[in-house]
């Protein structure tokens, strides 16, 4: 059976969700809905039913906090953010995503011919 790209791709992506979101925090304060439209500018489509339990796992681990602001269109609305740990949680994604992309670049790079 021939390998299913599309499924390959798409374990991709939702591998690189998580660390994602945590950049965009890592930024400041978001609504969920600025998160998915940051994701979408940045060619990452998630939808809400994605995004929420992502964000309560995240929660319940400790890395984001949120906070209820009152909205002048409906109801009040949770921003997010990194917790002091998320801080730290994210500094050590960062440094293996560095390890990832520099061993992709590595493999990825046409050898050189001498």
């Amino acid at each position: 059976m021939p390998m299913n790209v599309d499924n390959v791709k798409s374990q991709m992506r939702k591998g690189m969700l998580e660390y994602c979101v945590l950049l965009l925090l890592g930024k400041g304060e978001y609504y969920t809905t600025d998160i998915i439209e940051q994701l979408k500018e940045a060619n990452l489509i998630v939808v809400e039913g994605t995004l929420y339990p992502l964000l309560t796992r995240l929660k319940k681990e400790g890395v984001v906090t949120y906070r209820w602001c009152e909205s002048t269109q409906g109801p009040p609305r949770k921003y997010y953010k990194l917790s002091p740990e998320g801080d730290e949680v994210l500094k050590e994604l960062n440094k293996a995503w560095n390890e990832l992309a520099t061993t992709v670049v590595h493999l990825t790079a046409e050898k050189v011919s001498e």
